[in-house]
């Protein structure tokens, strides 16, 4: 089979694909026909080196985030069966024409998305639920500020908490305004016209996707006693220095969350944006694009029809 490989870390020169042997579900686990992957930050940075730092171990077939059928179960899986249409999460290997997974990382693919469209869910939709109502504790009525609301995580972030009866600020470009508007933010703020800071105030949450300054900046926009979650930055003092609650949110897989999340995807509460579709043979592309920051909802590579 067909698989975006890597056998030493580094640039995009080192992204491969290659001819592997199909792998075999053993118990708990059931293999996966890929029709797609999502690309997420977390594929470039292991390239980069961080596969290491995750307990991977080379050659690493890139790719967490996949949408496809059933193809084999192994040993004790009884929930799903030869056929099904599922989507989720694998540790690596969904950038291939199959993968195996464990049957606690993955379920049924929503019925109102394509497997393309499904593809760009599971990681981005699981992040931002672990980050905002998980670790912040967000709720009905709260007021949330959205850092980078038009990206993949973002946007999913802003729907799951509209859902949730939270009150939404979205932060991204001019550019972008009406896509970040569409998707039924309360209200609205152009970065690049003025600081962001100067505009929020008073969020009982911050669900920030962009570290650097914009996450130290986001402090100021809390309340005291407020939640700032980060799914970039690594939080040091600043819990103290502004008197609120702060975390750095590690993704996990879920399948009840999953489930939740498929819910209001049938329930048309939650759609995903996937703004570039790229066959597997343009993975370092996918990557590149990835890299820069500068995408619109999610990037998708498609696998199979």
């Amino acid at each position: 089979m067909k698989a975006a490989i890597i056998k030493e870390y580094g640039d995009n020169g080192v992204v491969r694909i290659d001819d592997v042997e199909r792998p075999r579900p053993q118990t708990d686990e059931v293999l996966i026909r890929v029709h797609a992957a999502g690309v997420n930050p977390v594929d470039w940075k292991i390239r980069d080196g961080a596969g290491q730092r995750l307990g991977l171990t080379l050659p690493i077939c890139l790719g967490g985030e996949i949408a496809g059928t059933v193809a084999e179960i192994g040993e004790g899986v009884s929930a799903l069966s030869v056929g099904d249409a599922v989507f989720g999460m694998v540790k690596s290997g969904g950038f291939a024409e199959y993968v195996v997974a464990k049957v606690s990382g993955v379920v049924a693919k929503p019925a109102s998305l394509d497997f393309v469209e499904a593809a760009a869910v599971p990681l981005g939709g699981l992040t931002a639920w672990q980050a905002m109502f998980d670790m912040a504790g967000l709720a009905s009525g709260q007021q949330l500020l959205v850092t980078n609301s038009s990206g993949g995580v973002g946007s999913l972030a802003v729907q799951l908490a509209k859902a949730k009866g939270a009150h939404v600020t979205g932060m991204a470009s001019s550019g972008n305004e009406d896509f970040v508007r569409s998707l039924g933010v309360d209200a609205f703020i152009d970065y690049t016209r003025q600081p962001f800071e100067q505009v929020a105030r008073d969020m009982d949450v911050v669900f920030d996707t962009v570290g650097g300054d914009t996450f130290q900046r986001a402090f100021q926009t809390l309340r005291k006693g407020g939640f700032l979650t980060t799914a970039t930055a690594f939080p040091q003092n600043e819990a103290a220095q502004y008197g609120v609650g702060v975390g750095r949110v590690f993704c996990t897989p879920n399948t009840e969350q999953l489930k939740a999340i498929c819910e209001l995807v049938n329930a048309g509460k939650v759609r995903p944006f996937v703004s570039t579709v790229l066959p597997l043979s343009q993975v370092r592309e996918a990557l590149a694009l990835s890299a820069s920051g500068r995408t619109r909802g999610k990037i998708v590579l498609r696998i199979a029809e």
